[in-house]
């Protein structure tokens, strides 16, 4: 399977607190909310298309923990996300989630990269990640990303936690796909290819 990655971030890069008001206040961040309504109707279908394309899913723990009460609990063609998130299989990377509660979830113990390894290998098809800032950074630290794509909402947060560190691993990327919305959010697809090439 081919592991692919979608983020929506502010120019700045931050991540955090995207959704609704209580979605996420670490650290005492107080901007939650910045992301909603701000894709047009084109940009809500490519979303949505997105998640119907999927062959599974790989959560971190936080995002899983807040994706499966609210999309979980929703009924059979309430919403075409949900609809895909019901009836995908769904992997979770977690040492403190043993039992997960959200129907067709496996856990993934033990050697996480080998488990997605093998994963990635086992079939064809897309393995996808949304949210889970911190899986995809270690994802990204040891080469497991076949494609990202980022979703760049036109606003500057300047706080919270950011999807790229300030110091993490350095990454080329290829671009694969790019266009803009009506309402200024643009869509980048990126392909990782190796650590970049620096000028003597």
């Amino acid at each position: 399977m081919k592991l692919t990655t979608m983020t929506q971030v502010s120019v700045d890069g931050v991540m955090q607190g995207n959704g609704p008001s209580e979605e996420d206040r670490r650290d005492g961040f107080e901007r939650c909310g910045w992301a909603l309504g701000r894709g047009d109707n084109e940009t809500r279908t490519f979303i949505s298309q997105t998640y119907q394309s999927a062959d599974a899913f790989l959560f971190g723990r936080r995002t899983y923990t807040m994706f499966a009460p609210q999309w979980g609990a929703m009924d059979p063609g309430s919403h075409p996300i949900a609809d895909a998130l019901n009836t995908k299989p769904k992997y979770l990377a977690s040492t403190t989630i043993t039992d997960p509660q959200w129907a067709n979830t496996t856990v993934l113990g033990g050697d996480l990269a080998a488990a997605i390894g093998e994963l990635k290998a086992t079939s064809a098809g897309e393995l996808q990640v949304h949210g889970s800032g911190v899986l995809i950074r270690w994802l990204l630290a040891n080469d497991l990303v076949d494609e990202m794509t980022l979703l760049i909402v036109p606003v500057v947060v300047g706080q919270g936690r950011r999807l790229f560190p300030d110091a993490g691993p350095d990454i080329a990327l290829d671009l694969v796909d790019s266009r803009a919305d009506s309402k200024g959010v643009t869509m980048q697809i990126y392909r990782p290819t190796g650590r970049p090439q620096y000028a003597s």
